[in-house]
């Protein structure tokens, strides 16, 4: 019998069920989360059984009424930590941080052929970059911006392997997870497939039309059950507002805790007055959104119980769709699919005016989320109104408005800041910046020709990179903006050393500076 830790030739068998550590080990499962035996929740759904898990279970209940019964023990007697590991790397100190991010990559790049059996992990048909610190897996958003660094760093054999890896995941799954464990496969995340291809056909490593297939399913996840809605109706993902108007919500196809998150979650719903799977559906369909999690999704900005992303309509995640409508209509249009491409022309158009009726405030001159269930928009101004102008479906009127408001409201000493929400303990608030939303914005700017305030946010931002850079000899996850403050805080976990994302926004912001054209 193959040992946990060996690679496998037949890894589909145990991995790309959709069997999650909760499914497989039940009681046991639960028993170990709300025992509180690792400081992070995440390490038990990540680790990896030593044996069959069927003989696990039979042990477990055989053994666990005994009155010496030790769990602490037993877990480990019969499994073992990911070893899958993202630390113990030293840096350099003489390094500049251009030569840093360069050698990282390596670092941070997995062998997708070392397979540890019976985990959470689901196989990957290619090699693949991991964010670094408890993040040891594959992640759907991160690894867009990831990519803009790859391309700077002229990484186009990884550059290849990302988007093939998602194309890969949904072909067999129907859609892209969150991340390649089991536990991840309810959910998605912002959808940025289209992105992906869009940039391997710009660097002239792939044509997006090779893509097609999976770009379609794709997209017939998101729009799942749409043909049957009414007006005011809803399903999954799919919120039908009125004859003329569809737009999409987040959502996670199970209402339990999250394995990654498992006592946090029961805990939080405990402590609230609402119905636990209200509360656990709006937290899991947070974590799909990728802002997990944020003063934007609550009623209370102060009590995460009060959570409600199912009840609003993002302005980032419709943006994508338009922009994942667009490019299926011209790929259609390039292999002869003329009605296809029309009717995807056609849903691009009506996502368009969607928005500007629902997510445009014309009062406030900028994008907000729309509370379809109350029928409002929200009343919080988030980095998320600049993915309008990153993916070039907002008028030049609307262009110039939001970076006005932008540069009153949202823009920092370090850069742009995530939200004006300052007492929500949430990680995607204030005061933190985040790297992705500094690009989407960046060229979003620079799309509508405003290229001075472009400019001067990307100076902000790589001059607060390499401030902690020089001190610490790292790059992090998420930083806060203003001076005086060593390291962003709030949210679950710790502040993670890496960092995936960070790593490819600053490296292409870099080599931008240098003349390299990269997105």
């Amino acid at each position: 019998m193959p040992t946990s830790l060996q690679a496998t030739t037949d890894r589909d068998t145990y991995h790309d069920a959709a069997v999650t550590p909760h499914d497989r080990f039940g009681e046991l499962f639960e028993a170990v989360a709300l025992a509180h035996l690792f400081e992070d929740s995440k390490t038990f759904a990540d680790s990896v059984p030593r044996v069959p898990p069927q003989q696990i279970m039979q042990a477990y209940e055989a053994e666990r009424d005994n009155p010496d019964f030790d769990l602490r023990a037993f877990v480990d007697a019969h499994f073992e930590e990911d070893p899958i590991a993202c630390s113990g790397y030293e840096a350099d100190t003489s390094d500049d941080m251009v030569t840093h991010i360069d050698r990282l990559w390596p670092v941070l790049t997995r062998n997708s052929r070392e397979h540890p059996l019976w985990s959470s992990l689901l196989s990957l048909s290619h090699d693949y970059v991991v964010p670094g610190g408890r993040f040891r897996e594959f992640y759907y958003w991160d690894s867009y911006f990831t990519m803009l660094g790859l391309a700077a760093s002229g990484e186009d054999h990884l550059l290849c392997a990302v988007a093939d890896n998602c194309a890969d995941l949904i072909a067999r799954y129907g859609h892209m997870p969150n991340g390649n464990r089991s536990y991840y496969l309810s959910r998605s995340q912002p959808p940025l497939f289209s992105m992906m291809v869009s940039l391997l056909e710009q660097r002239g490593q792939r044509r997006a039309v090779d893509y097609l297939p999976q770009l379609k399913r794709e997209y017939a996840f998101w729009m799942h059950g749409e043909a049957q809605l009414k007006p005011g109706e809803t399903h999954r993902r799919c919120v039908r507002l009125d004859d003329e108007c569809w737009l999409n919500r987040h959502w996670d196809d199970r209402a339990t805790p999250r394995e990654e998150s498992y006592r946090e979650d029961y805990e939080l719903a405990q402590a609230s007055p609402r119905p636990a799977e209200q509360v656990y559906r709006d937290l899991r369909a947070g974590a799909e959104s990728g802002w997990d999690f944020s003063g934007r999704w609550l009623d209370d900005t102060r009590e995460l119980h009060t959570i409600r992303t199912t009840a609003f309509l993002p302005v980032e995640l419709n943006s994508l769709l338009y922009h994942l409508e667009y490019l299926l209509g011209q790929l259609c249009a390039d292999v002869g699919e003329e009605s296809e491409a029309g009717h995807y022309r056609e849903r691009a158009e009506r996502r368009r005016m969607a928005i500007d009726r629902y997510l445009w405030c014309e009062e406030r001159g900028a994008y907000y989320d729309y509370d379809w269930q109350r029928g409002c928009r929200s009343i919080h101004l988030t980095a998320a109104c600049v993915v309008p102008l990153y993916l070039q479906l907002a008028s030049p009127g609307q262009a110039e408005r939001v970076v006005n408001v932008v540069a009153q409201r949202l823009l920092a000493p370090g850069g742009l800041v995530t939200t004006e929400i300052n007492d929500s303990s949430q990680q995607w608030d204030h005061p933190n910046g985040w790297a992705p939303l500094q690009w989407m914005a960046i060229e979003g700017f620079r799309h509508y020709g405003f290229h001075e305030v472009a400019e001067d946010l990307t100076e902000r931002w790589l001059s607060l990179v390499y401030d902690l850079y020089q001190r610490e000899h790292k790059l992090v996850e998420k930083y806060v903006l203003y001076p005086g403050a060593e390291f962003a805080c709030g949210g679950e976990y710790p502040l993670q050393d890496g960092f995936g994302w960070t790593n490819g926004v600053t490296r292409a912001l870099l080599a931008q500076r240098d003349g390299m054209v990269v997105g």
